[in-house]
């Protein structure tokens, strides 16, 4: 392999020619900076941003940076101010640092904007209210506080989640928003429109506690340096210097920060992708960096182009792709290695296939002697991983996930499972006491240990202790009532057991005891992939006989410990893989819904249309050496085929950068799907060939065009339907794409037909 490959940094630069007059030293730190590299290390006055495109050793610049104004003296390290947005790349950032300048680490701003944050504030504690042994509360104790603060308001925990209101208040903390900034119209009706008076209260109870939380620590500090101007003029004059990486995450808190540190001295360095902007789902604001030049006139930009990690025909399909981008300050990859591999893009069936072949190629590539360690498949939705784990585990191929559990270990996908655990078999003790009050059914600790009291003492099952103990007055009537309508509600389902299919038992089940509501109620940026989680899990099923082998089967998965390999190949979704990087990435579920997610489009228009398209351009851009894009024809929701279009991203990658490969004979030889777009209409055109249908689902033809604004809804009248918000419902009657929907439990409702799903 070329080391071009294994190496972010470039090689050190040529000798000089014989005879030629010997340079004046430099400091040894500056070999092998290629041009662009060591301007943006030099340029140490006035405001600078520096545009790291992937793979351009960001990395290397920073710390250079940093060791040049601590060597030549402008700075020693208590001036300058380092901002990472990790404590790992904060400590990677220290040491190398601390090697390249042969000096001790004492003393440095050099961290997380909340650590850096947290320090100022137990200086100045007293000013914020607070005294310097403050404690940082974790999301937990956060939760319990608001719940506090919303019984003693008679706020409704039920009607309006605790987790869904205080991630409304982390979010105006994260836009710098005190309660009393916080308008009318941003409150809306949450909490029965009382949300900023909860939002006022909780800070007062914070107060009180001498606590504070994490949204906290960088708005205590706007507030100081608004209220107290000597601070903030304090800290002006202390810090020189001012690095910033991954500028272009920081949300409109962090913005505000650095501008005021800023003010002053002006030496403010940024470093960031507009093209690697992918968080704002969690307050990221990529106008930040796009605004630089305007909040810091006469700002210089330094652009890093040369890229040390893929080949051209990767870096050219990526930077194609990511063209098409109009909020973006533009630049162009390029790189000096040879052309390699085009990025391989691949029509298969459905995702069972897809799992098959990327697996398989996997495979194949391990035989040759690749590293698993080299190899990764990166998702764009976590529910995508399951279907790859089967069929890893199938073939024994090591693999972990990155960024979260496996599959069947995630909370929802283990409550789930226990809940038809308990069906399948009432004895489960274990499975019965994980989901007895979940959701939360108002069983406290004193009811749960009478049942176990009782359990214990009559040498049964809790099931069954719950059964006997309803028919007695040993619990409270609310109590007693609840436990016998949960005991109803599974024997009601063991008897469909033989009625009905175990897939629509198993979506009867989460939706009857109230689990589905509960992901649907809450309002954590989690949710929604858990709803989607429980969809692949009940889609799942269907590859079964029945329910009872689909819990052997994962009794078995979890019984499949990590062996003691080192190589594994990595498994994770896009948003996880940003800053890692492989010799192959396999790039699967490039569909229209998938990819671009439909949630992003439907909830951010053109600027979630933009974030997707950095996501594809940030999974592209993780391969060194190859990078395999696949679609399907299908995929099964709730265990229905649902055709599937190629997404528009496929039809933006150039050409001359592409392989188009059609080894699942779904299309001819060289066929390349085409997803053109006009207003509110999309088309999928193939080369000619007879139209097939697999389940009543045509999967491919000379033409298949889907008009969202005017075409005939796919739904008929009486089709059983899914809505994110409003759950189960039957369609009474359609207009065009405009359905009349008579929910279970939100009643009728008009919506569009691509918000809802089979059910």
């Amino acid at each position: 392999m070329s080391d071009a490959f294994d190496r972010s940094d470039p090689a050190p630069a040529p000798p000089a020619p014989a005879g030629s007059r010997a340079p004046t030293a430099e400091p040894p730190y500056f070999k092998g900076l290629n041009e662009e590299q060591r301007r943006a290390v030099e340029a140490t006055e006035g405001p600078v941003l520096v545009l790291a495109g992937a793979g351009t050793g960001k990395t290397r610049v920073l710390t250079t940076r940093l060791a040049h104004i601590l060597m030549t003296g402008l700075a020693h390290p208590g001036q300058v101010v380092a901002v990472t947005f990790t404590n790992k790349a904060a400590r990677e950032m220290k040491d190398r640092v601390a090697a390249m300048t042969s000096r001790p680490v004492e003393g440095w701003w050099l961290g997380t904007f909340h650590a850096l944050a947290a320090r100022i504030l137990r200086r100045h504690a007293e000013a914020a209210g607070l005294k310097p042994n403050f404690t940082i509360l974790d999301a937990d104790d956060q939760l319990r506080l608001l719940k506090q603060v919303m019984e003693g308001h008679g706020i409704d925990d039920r009607k309006w989640p605790a987790r869904m209101l205080l991630g409304v208040i982390q979010r105006w903390k994260d836009r710098g928003l005190t309660p009393e900034k916080v308008s009318e119209e941003e409150g809306g009706t949450m909490a029965d429109g009382r949300l900023m008076q909860l939002y006022a209260a909780y800070q007062d109870r914070l107060r009180t506690l001498n606590a504070a939380d994490f949204g906290d620590l960088l708005l205590h500090n706007l507030t100081l340096f608004a209220e107290h101007p000597d601070i903030l003029a304090e800290y002006q004059d202390r810090f020189r210097y001012l690095l910033v990486d991954e500028y272009q995450d920081t949300n409109v808190a962090q913005y505000l920060w650095l501008r005021l540190l800023a003010q002053s001295r002006k030496n403010l360095c940024c470093v960031g992708d507009d093209d690697q902007s992918i968080y704002s789902w969690r307050g990221a604001e990529v106008g930040n960096i796009l605004k630089f030049e305007k909040d810091f006139p006469g700002a210089g930009v330094i652009r890093l182009e040369r890229n040390y990690r893929s080949t051209p025909h990767i870096l050219g399909a990526a930077s194609g792709l990511i063209a098409h981008n109009e909020g973006r300050l533009g630049k162009t990859l390029w790189t000096g290695v040879d052309a390699g591999d085009k990025v391989g893009v691949r029509g298969v069936w459905d995702g069972e296939e897809e799992a098959r072949v990327i697996c398989g190629e996997v495979e194949a590539k391990q035989r040759d002697g690749h590293s698993l360690e080299q190899m990764a498949v990166l998702v764009r939705a976590g529910f995508q991983t399951r279907e790859f784990e089967e069929r890893l585990i199938t073939l024994g191929i090591p693999y972990r996930v990155i960024g979260g559990p496996r599959f069947y270990e995630r909370r929802e996908t283990r409550d789930a499972i226990a809940y038809f655990r308990v069906i399948v078999s009432p004895d489960d003790d274990l499975a019965f006491e994980r989901i007895v009050n979940v959701p939360k059914r108002g069983l406290g600790q004193a009811t749960l240990q009478s049942i176990h009291r009782l359990a214990r003492g009559q040498g049964v099952s809790l099931h069954d202790a719950c059964r006997m103990i309803t028919e007695t007055d040993d619990l409270r009537p609310r109590a007693r009532t609840t436990l016998a309508a949960l005991i109803a509600d599974f024997e009601r389902w063991r008897s469909q057991l033989e009625i009905l299919d175990h897939t629509e038992l198993a979506a009867v089940v989460l939706d009857e005891s109230g689990y589905t509501e509960m992901w649907m109620k809450d309002r954590s940026p989690e949710a929604p992939g858990r709803l989607e989680n429980l969809k692949e899990l009940v889609a799942g099923l269907g590859d079964f006989e029945n329910l009872q082998g689909f819990l052997e089967h994962v009794s078995l998965v979890m019984e499949n410990e990590d062996n003691a390999t080192d190589e594994k190949l990595s498994l994770m979704t896009l948003h996880a893989a940003k800053g890692l990087e492989f010799d192959i990435v396999f790039l699967p579920g490039w569909e229209e819904g998938l990819f671009p997610h439909q949630r992003s489009l439907d909830e951010g228009g053109l600027k979630g249309l933009e974030e997707e398209r950095r996501l594809a351009y940030v999974g592209l851009t993780r391969a060194r050496r190859k990078a395999h894009v696949t679609y399907a024809a299908n995929r099964r929701i709730y265990n229905q085929w649902q055709s599937a279009l190629p997404s528009r991203f496929i039809d933006e990658l150039p050409e001359e950068h592409v392989d188009a490969m059609a080894e699942s004979g779904l299309y001819g030889a060289q066929a390349r799907p085409v997803l053109r777009e006009t207003p509110r209409t999309f088309s999928f055109r193939q080369a000619g060939r007879t139209p097939r249908r697999r389940d009543g689902v045509i999967l491919d033809g000379e033409a298949w065009e889907i008009d969202t604004a005017e075409g005939d809804s796919r739904f008929e009248e009486g089709a059983r339907v899914f809505h994110q918000k409003f759950g189960y419902g039957r369609v009474e009657s359609r207009d065009g794409n405009k359905l009349e929907v008579v929910f279970d439990k939100a009643g009728a409702k008009k919506v569009i037909d691509s918000f809802v799903e089979p059910a």
